[in-house]
């Protein structure tokens, strides 16, 4: 009953609508015809006016009004041409407003004058002479009332009639499907719920059947298809997740939508960035500008990029626009992290250079004093013999070079093994000592020793620790000037020993304290070279305390330098 009182109202109201709008094009229709003739007609407006309406509302069956642009009624049909000064001023009606502001106006209002609601149109026009004005036609609506009156009586009984022929319909179609669709409701409900597991009941061979036979045919690819996607998401998260390479995804606008680890850890972001514009996670330029270009030209683009992050990173980027109908859908980038490559790329070059230049110097002074002896030249046997002792020197020199590059070939290749053992310090420092006593005497420098009678058992290999201790006392010995001092000591930290070794020597700058272990670097490049250093002996220092699980440091001030490594104790 309320859908058909409902639908009555509707119908009604769209009927009376349509009606009236049928009515008001057609009045304006007319009322465009009248104004072509008035158009033409009309000489001089006050005069032609009367006449003019009377003649046009007895061929169109409409009062019509001529108005003055000031408002003043010229010529009425309904009206004596000697009444018009009585009738009032037009200018306010809202069909005359409308008419002088867009036109044309319509309105629909009751009649004083005729006592009946009236539809009025007006339109602005300019007769043959110059002179403006405004046409305005009027209709009365008592027929189109009547008309609207008699549909609605029809209109009401067919609707009622509808209604109970309805009800019986459906009181008896309730009783045939309502006990299998209260069955689907309930499987509906199961099924809205995730378990696409469930089956519609088909007890029938009709629509409701039908309807439930697709409904499980539905049930089974939607099940099938989210299982698919299940197993390609986790897939892909999967693959993501394990990849070393940084993934970023982006649609056309520049809103990330995936990301995986590797990424976030690329570029030290630690907060979601799902969702959020590339601007707002990273605030390098180069990104940005090189997204800008990517979504300008649709083009693949690789590229190398330095980050300024935590630690400074190069990163090669292989940035893919998501075409689709020949419009970006969005971007996907790669970042491939080669600061290591980068790094080993510059070690070996300075490798290569380093090597070549320290083979350089012995290479070209046994080269010239060897051509010098053979050339016979030299007849006194005491230079001869220093021109040998000299070859001699720099061959010993290149024999340590050579000795020093394979003890860090093997010890970096991974290939090199530790004899591990419970070792008492103090003995391997002392036997260390001994060995390079001579050199200590000549320049007069004394060595000393604390703590090490007490100090732990430590476990490391005998003969990696003694190459370890000499590397830093023939350094330490180097650089320290005549009748200087040098002391071992150690340092008990809880599962580690530390051991330090103390010169008064030159000292290190603090600018250099960073580079100190590095291959070929010397402080003093000049004296090193001169003093028979390979600039490897702080390096080799360095990776067999790293291979037994210990760190290598250095401190230094103006004068005097601490160099200390660490050891696990047995």
């Amino acid at each position: 009953m309320v859908m058909a009182g409902t639908l009555y109202g509707y119908l009604a109201h769209t009927l009376e609508r349509y009606q009236t709008g049928e009515a008001r094009a057609a009045l304006m229709g007319e009322a465009r015809l009248s104004r072509l003739t008035a158009v033409r007609e009309i000489r001089d407006l006050r005069r032609d006016a009367p006449a003019l309406a009377v003649a046009i509302s007895r061929e169109i069956n409409a009062r019509v009004t001529f108005i003055s642009l000031q408002g003043d009624v010229l010529g009425d049909s309904e009206v004596k041409p000697g009444d018009l000064r009585e009738v009032e001023n037009h200018l306010n009606r809202p069909e005359v407003q409308a008419a002088l502001q867009v036109g044309e106006g319509s309105s629909i209002r009751y009649s004083a004058t005729l006592q009946t609601p009236m539809m009025y149109v007006a339109f602005p026009f300019l007769s043959a002479a110059g002179e403006k004005g405004l046409l305005r036609l009027a209709l009365p609506l008592a027929t189109l009332k009547l008309t609207m009156s008699s549909l609605h009586k029809v209109l009401g009984l067919s609707l009622l009639l509808a209604v109970l022929v309805s009800v019986a319909l459906s009181y008896l179609l309730s009783n045939v499907t309502s006990r299998s669709l209260r069955a689907m409701a309930v499987t509906a409900v199961q099924f809205g719920k995730g378990e696409y597991g469930r089956r519609f009941p088909v007890r029938s061979n009709d629509e409701l059947g039908e309807l439930a036979t697709t409904m499980n045919d539905m049930a089974v690819k939607i099940e099938s298809q989210l299982m698919l996607l299940a197993s390609e998401k986790k897939r892909l998260n999967t693959i993501l997740h394990g990849m070393g390479e940084g993934v970023m995804v982006t649609d056309a606008k520049g809103v990330v939508t995936l990301v995986n680890p590797a990424f976030l850890e690329l570029l030290s972001i630690q907060e979601e960035v799902e969702g959020k514009d590339l601007i707002e996670i990273t605030r390098h330029p180069v990104l940005h500008d090189s997204y800008k270009m990517v979504l300008a030209t649709r083009n693949e683009r690789l590229e190398e990029v330095t980050l300024g992050t935590e630690r400074e990173k190069t990163v090669l980027i292989h940035w893919v626009p998501l075409l689709e109908n020949d419009a970006v859908e969005g971007i996907v980038s790669v970042f491939h992290d080669i600061s290591d490559l980068k790094r080993l790329e510059k070690i070996r070059r300075d490798f290569v250079a380093n090597v070549s230049h320290e083979l350089r110097t012995p290479i070209t002074v046994i080269k010239g004093y060897a051509e010098t002896l053979l050339s016979g030249d030299v007849a006194e046997a005491e230079l001869t013999t220093r021109f040998i002792g000299i070859i001699h020197d720099h061959a010993e020199r290149l024999a340590n070079l050579i000795r020093d590059l394979l003890s860090i070939s093997e010890i970096e290749s991974g290939e090199l093994s530790l004899e591990l053992a419970p070792l008492r310090i103090e003995g391997v420092a002392k036997r260390a000592a001994t060995l390079l006593d001579h050199q200590a005497r000549a320049k007069g420098i004394s060595i000393g020793f604390t703590g090490l009678e007490a100090a732990p058992t430590v476990l490391a290999d005998h003969g990696r620790i003694e190459q370890v201790l000499v590397n830093l006392l023939d350094n330490a010995i180097k650089y320290t000037p005549e009748h200087g001092a040098i002391n071992i000591s150690v340092t008990d930290e809880r599962d580690k020993l530390k051991v330090s070794i103390t010169d008064t020597g030159i000292g290190i700058p603090a600018n250099e304290l960073s580079r100190v272990f590095e291959r070929f670097y010397r402080v003093d490049k000049g004296r090193g070279r001169n003093e028979g250093g390979t600039g490897l002996g702080l390096s080799i220092v360095k990776h067999i305390v790293q291979l037994h699980g210990g760190t290598a440091t250095v401190e230094s001030t103006s004068k005097g330098s601490t160099f200390s490594f660490t050891l696990k104790k047995a």
